[in-house]
Protein backbone atom coordinates (compact mmCIF):
# COMPACT_ATOMS: atom_id res chain seq x y z
CA UNK A 1 0.00 0.00 0.00
CA UNK A 2 1.23 3.49 -0.85
CA UNK A 3 2.74 5.33 2.11
CA UNK A 4 0.30 7.79 3.66
CA UNK A 5 1.12 11.39 2.79
CA UNK A 6 -0.35 13.12 5.82
CA UNK A 7 0.09 12.31 9.49
CA UNK A 8 -1.98 14.07 12.11
CA UNK A 9 -1.22 14.69 15.77
CA UNK A 10 -4.69 13.55 16.83
CA UNK A 11 -5.07 10.03 18.32
CA UNK A 12 -6.59 7.53 15.90
CA UNK A 13 -9.30 5.19 17.19
CA UNK A 14 -9.44 1.59 16.02
CA UNK A 15 -12.42 0.59 13.86
CA UNK A 16 -14.25 -2.72 13.89
CA UNK A 17 -17.27 -4.16 12.11
CA UNK A 18 -19.87 -6.34 13.83
CA UNK A 19 -22.61 -8.34 12.15
CA UNK A 20 -25.92 -9.27 13.74
CA UNK A 21 -26.99 -12.31 11.74
CA UNK A 22 -30.62 -13.31 12.11
CA UNK A 23 -31.70 -16.76 11.02
CA UNK A 24 -35.24 -18.00 10.41
CA UNK A 25 -36.43 -21.57 10.69
CA UNK A 26 -39.77 -23.20 11.49
CA UNK A 27 -41.42 -20.04 12.77
CA UNK A 28 -38.53 -19.03 15.03
CA UNK A 29 -36.19 -16.06 14.67
CA UNK A 30 -32.69 -16.72 15.93
CA UNK A 31 -29.42 -14.82 16.14
CA UNK A 32 -25.91 -16.13 15.53
CA UNK A 33 -23.37 -15.66 18.33
CA UNK A 34 -19.66 -16.45 18.59
CA UNK A 35 -18.07 -17.51 21.87
CA UNK A 36 -15.02 -15.34 22.48
CA UNK A 37 -11.79 -17.29 22.79
CA UNK A 38 -9.66 -14.49 24.16
CA UNK A 39 -9.78 -11.51 26.48
CA UNK A 40 -11.55 -9.23 26.93
CA UNK A 41 -14.75 -11.12 27.76
CA UNK A 42 -13.19 -14.52 27.16
CA UNK A 43 -15.87 -17.20 27.22
CA UNK A 44 -18.73 -14.75 26.66
CA UNK A 45 -20.86 -14.51 23.57
CA UNK A 46 -20.65 -11.74 20.98
CA UNK A 47 -21.48 -11.04 17.37
CA UNK A 48 -19.18 -12.03 14.50
CA UNK A 49 -16.79 -9.21 13.76
CA UNK A 50 -13.27 -7.90 13.99
CA UNK A 51 -10.89 -5.06 13.28
CA UNK A 52 -11.01 -3.30 9.94
CA UNK A 53 -7.92 -3.54 7.78
CA UNK A 54 -6.39 -0.23 6.73
CA UNK A 55 -6.99 -0.93 3.04
CA UNK A 56 -10.62 -2.12 3.08
CA UNK A 57 -14.04 -0.55 3.30
CA UNK A 58 -16.39 -1.25 6.18
CA UNK A 59 -18.62 -3.35 3.90
CA UNK A 60 -15.65 -5.41 2.73
CA UNK A 61 -14.38 -5.84 6.28
CA UNK A 62 -17.77 -6.99 7.51
CA UNK A 63 -18.09 -9.55 4.70
CA UNK A 64 -14.53 -10.79 5.27
CA UNK A 65 -15.17 -11.35 8.99
CA UNK A 66 -18.46 -13.07 8.23
CA UNK A 67 -16.81 -15.48 5.84
CA UNK A 68 -13.97 -16.23 8.25
CA UNK A 69 -16.23 -16.84 11.25
CA UNK A 70 -19.43 -18.26 9.76
CA UNK A 71 -18.73 -19.35 6.20
CA UNK A 72 -21.30 -16.88 4.83
CA UNK A 73 -20.24 -15.46 1.48
CA UNK A 74 -23.37 -13.91 -0.04
CA UNK A 75 -25.38 -12.47 2.85
CA UNK A 76 -27.14 -9.18 2.10
CA UNK A 77 -25.88 -7.06 4.96
CA UNK A 78 -27.40 -3.72 5.98
CA UNK A 79 -25.50 -1.09 7.93
CA UNK A 80 -27.71 0.16 10.77
CA UNK A 81 -25.65 1.98 13.42
CA UNK A 82 -22.19 3.15 14.45
CA UNK A 83 -21.23 2.59 18.09
CA UNK A 84 -18.90 5.28 19.41
CA UNK A 85 -19.04 5.28 23.22
CA UNK A 86 -15.48 6.07 24.41
CA UNK A 87 -15.30 3.17 26.89
CA UNK A 88 -17.20 0.50 24.98
CA UNK A 89 -14.03 -1.60 24.58
CA UNK A 90 -11.56 -1.96 27.51
CA UNK A 91 -8.57 -2.43 25.18
CA UNK A 92 -8.59 0.98 23.51
CA UNK A 93 -10.87 3.48 21.82
CA UNK A 94 -12.80 1.35 19.35
CA UNK A 95 -15.57 2.48 17.02
CA UNK A 96 -17.78 -0.27 15.63
CA UNK A 97 -19.78 -0.08 12.40
CA UNK A 98 -22.66 -2.54 12.77
CA UNK A 99 -24.59 -4.51 10.18
CA UNK A 100 -27.47 -6.97 10.19
CA UNK A 101 -28.72 -9.62 7.79
CA UNK A 102 -31.49 -12.21 7.64
CA UNK A 103 -30.41 -15.61 6.32
CA UNK A 104 -31.46 -19.23 6.31
CA UNK A 105 -29.88 -21.20 9.13
CA UNK A 106 -28.58 -23.83 6.73
CA UNK A 107 -26.60 -21.17 4.82
CA UNK A 108 -24.18 -20.89 7.75
CA UNK A 109 -21.61 -23.58 7.05
CA UNK A 110 -19.04 -22.61 9.65
CA UNK A 111 -15.64 -20.99 9.21
CA UNK A 112 -12.52 -20.73 11.33
CA UNK A 113 -14.59 -20.41 14.51
CA UNK A 114 -17.28 -22.90 13.51
CA UNK A 115 -17.02 -24.87 16.77
CA UNK A 116 -17.71 -21.66 18.71
CA UNK A 117 -20.69 -20.45 16.70
CA UNK A 118 -24.22 -21.12 17.92
CA UNK A 119 -27.77 -20.01 17.13
CA UNK A 120 -29.87 -18.53 19.95
CA UNK A 121 -33.55 -17.64 20.04
CA UNK A 122 -33.79 -13.84 20.05
CA UNK A 123 -35.86 -14.04 23.23
CA UNK A 124 -33.35 -16.26 25.02
CA UNK A 125 -29.87 -14.86 24.47
CA UNK A 126 -27.11 -14.89 27.12
CA UNK A 127 -25.49 -11.73 28.47
CA UNK A 128 -23.40 -10.43 25.59
CA UNK A 129 -19.88 -8.96 25.57
CA UNK A 130 -19.11 -5.28 25.03
CA UNK A 131 -22.26 -3.30 24.20
CA UNK A 132 -23.71 -6.09 22.08
CA UNK A 133 -26.95 -6.34 24.08
CA UNK A 134 -27.78 -2.81 22.94
CA UNK A 135 -26.53 -3.68 19.47
CA UNK A 136 -28.98 -6.58 19.30
CA UNK A 137 -31.93 -4.38 20.30
CA UNK A 138 -31.09 -1.79 17.66
CA UNK A 139 -30.60 -4.49 15.02
CA UNK A 140 -34.03 -5.99 15.74
CA UNK A 141 -35.61 -2.55 15.41
CA UNK A 142 -33.78 -1.99 12.12
CA UNK A 143 -34.99 -5.35 10.78
CA UNK A 144 -38.56 -4.47 11.77
CA UNK A 145 -38.36 -1.10 10.02
CA UNK A 146 -37.13 -2.79 6.87
CA UNK A 147 -39.90 -5.40 7.15
CA UNK A 148 -42.47 -2.59 7.05
CA UNK A 149 -41.24 -1.38 3.66
CA UNK A 150 -40.36 -4.56 1.83
CA UNK A 151 -40.60 -8.31 2.09
CA UNK A 152 -37.47 -9.23 4.05
CA UNK A 153 -37.89 -12.95 3.48
CA UNK A 154 -37.25 -13.09 -0.26
CA UNK A 155 -34.00 -15.02 0.29
CA UNK A 156 -36.04 -17.56 2.24
CA UNK A 157 -39.39 -17.67 0.39
CA UNK A 158 -38.64 -15.64 -2.79
CA UNK A 159 -40.70 -12.60 -3.86
CA UNK A 160 -43.99 -14.50 -3.99
CA UNK A 161 -45.10 -16.32 -0.87
CA UNK A 162 -48.02 -18.05 0.76
CA UNK A 163 -49.97 -16.25 3.45
CA UNK A 164 -48.89 -18.96 5.89
CA UNK A 165 -45.20 -18.34 5.17
CA UNK A 166 -45.64 -14.58 5.52
CA UNK A 167 -47.52 -14.90 8.80
CA UNK A 168 -44.96 -17.29 10.25
CA UNK A 169 -41.96 -15.12 9.34
CA UNK A 170 -43.45 -11.76 10.29
CA UNK A 171 -44.84 -13.05 13.59
CA UNK A 172 -41.33 -14.27 14.42
CA UNK A 173 -39.89 -10.84 13.58
CA UNK A 174 -42.47 -8.66 15.34
CA UNK A 175 -43.48 -10.98 18.14
CA UNK A 176 -47.18 -10.90 17.26
CA UNK A 177 -49.42 -11.57 14.28
CA UNK A 178 -50.31 -8.48 12.26
CA UNK A 179 -51.00 -10.13 8.92
CA UNK A 180 -54.49 -8.62 8.69
CA UNK A 181 -53.00 -5.13 9.09
CA UNK A 182 -50.61 -5.75 6.20
CA UNK A 183 -53.46 -7.03 4.02
CA UNK A 184 -55.94 -4.25 4.88
CA UNK A 185 -53.32 -1.55 4.27
CA UNK A 186 -52.49 -3.06 0.89
CA UNK A 187 -48.84 -3.66 1.78
CA UNK A 188 -49.21 -7.25 0.66
CA UNK A 189 -51.63 -8.21 -2.08
CA UNK A 190 -52.90 -11.54 -3.40
CA UNK A 191 -52.00 -12.78 -6.87
CA UNK A 192 -53.14 -15.88 -8.69
CA UNK A 193 -50.39 -18.03 -10.11
CA UNK A 194 -50.93 -21.45 -11.67
CA UNK A 195 -54.23 -21.82 -9.87
CA UNK A 196 -52.70 -21.00 -6.48
CA UNK A 197 -53.27 -17.85 -4.43
CA UNK A 198 -49.93 -16.35 -3.48
CA UNK A 199 -49.01 -12.94 -2.10
CA UNK A 200 -46.43 -10.30 -2.93
CA UNK A 201 -45.27 -7.07 -1.30
CA UNK A 202 -46.53 -3.89 -2.94
CA UNK A 203 -43.30 -1.98 -3.62
CA UNK A 204 -45.25 1.24 -4.19
CA UNK A 205 -46.37 1.46 -0.57
CA UNK A 206 -44.12 2.40 2.34
CA UNK A 207 -45.04 2.41 6.01
CA UNK A 208 -42.49 4.99 7.21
Amino acid sequence: MEELKYHYKYPHPAVTTDCVIFGYENGRLKVLLIERGREPYKGQWAFPGGFLNIDESADDGAMRELQEETGLTNAKIHQFHTFTAPNRDPRERVISIAYYALVRLQDVKGGDDAAKAEWFDINDTPLLAFDHDNMLNLAINALRRQACAEFVGRDIFKDKFTLEDFTSLYTAIFGFNQTEEFISSGLIKPIKEKGEILYEFDKNKIRF
